[in-house]
């Protein structure tokens, strides 16, 4: 059995000394600007900051995954170069990269440094993952939340390197690394600046029923009546009227968010090396529960025991959860 990884967000000092207390294996951070796909205001770290962090979850014994996983736009490849070079003198334990010059960069200019491909980089196929492992020295892939068990089975037969999976938060509707939809409203997004949804551009407004309608550039992007939890406001997750379709149709999948917990056994048996947990933007109280819970039971399924998760459903969005494409592909 495959001793899987427990992999946990560090979007502030504060989460990430939480995450580290509560006993993550590694967490994963990183800079105040676009080289990071959670570029948003108050979260991530300074230089001094990363310092202090790396210090400290090594003394603790836990890794520190330095998330440089955005696109380079032309001429401004320096920003994603200077990143990497701070990282490696501050003693991360490993990089997490999408872009090829990034990762073609850290082989060659670090290349003791340890090459994780991130989710961003829509890697989904044997040949895919193969290439980044055979040029760049890749040794863990983070899987698309789009792929079945059996698919990350086979997958795992045919790639020289870990797997990584997302096992809880944010359940992404669209591939990742593919998308631009927010870009199309806003000017940016997450895969070339880091910001899905910036929230200059988010606003909400309560209507005299009580009911709410976010909005995001000026577009309405969902309405909520008086009882309805409200998420936040991205287009994958909005609400539509389209042709031939019920008012208020999701035109991808009901946003809810990605819960795992009930499949550990399987993904470890289908060979997955680590389960991350998403929620950089989220709360030390959310990084502590969620963490502590998941520590828990994957301690159980080393140790051969029945894992009884805690529950969790008052930490997903809308206070709703799904297995995703995880279990059967059910797209719209």
């Amino acid at each position: 059995m495959t001793l899987a990884e427990l992999i946990c967000p560090a979007g502030t000092p504060a989460a990430l000394r939480t995450a580290v207390e509560a006993g993550a294996d590694a967490v994963y951070c990183g800079f105040q600007n676009a080289t990071n796909a959670r570029n948003f205001p108050g979260l991530n770290f300074t230089p001094d900051e990363l310092a202090e962090a790396v210090a400290h979850a090594h003394r603790h014994g836990t890794k520190v995954l330095l998330a440089l996983n955005t696109y380079p736009p032309a001429g401004k490849f320096d920003l994603w170069r200077d990143a990497a070079d701070l990282g490696a003198r501050l003693g991360v334990d490993a990089m997490i990269v999408a872009d090829m010059g990034v990762a073609d960069y850290i082989a060659r200019h670090h290349p003791q440094m340890r090459l994780h491909l991130s989710v961003q980089a829509a890697a989904s196929s044997p040949e895919a993952i193969r290439y980044y492992c055979e040029h760049f020295g890749v040794k863990r892939v983070v899987l698309p939340r789009i792929l079945t068990i059996p698919e990350i089975r086979q997958i795992r037969t045919e790639i020289p390197c870990e797997i990584e999976t997302f096992i809880f938060g944010n359940h992404g509707l669209m591939v990742e690394g593919r998308c631009s939809l927010t870009n199309y409203l806003t000017g940016q997004s997450t895969n070339m600046d880091g910001v899905c949804s910036p929230a200059s551009d988010v606003e909400y407004i309560r209507s005299a029923d009580g009911s709410m309608a976010s909005r995001l550039a000026g577009f309405t992007i969902d309405t909520f009546g008086p009882q309805e939890m409200a998420g936040y406001p991205t287009i994958c997750k909005g609400r539509y009227i389209a042709p031939s379709q019920p008012d208020g149709y999701y035109a991808f999948e009901e946003p809810v968010s990605l819960n795992l917990s009930r499949l550990l056994p399987e993904l470890i048996d289908a060979g997955v090396h680590a389960f991350k947990i998403e929620g950089r933007q989220r709360s030390k109280s959310y990084v502590r529960n969620v963490v502590r819970a998941f520590r828990q039971a994957v301690d159980d399924i080393r140790a051969g025991r029945h894992a009884n998760m805690a529950d969790l459903i008052a930490l997903t969005e809308g206070q709703k959860q799904t297995q995703g494409a995880f279990e059967t592909k059910k797209w719209r």
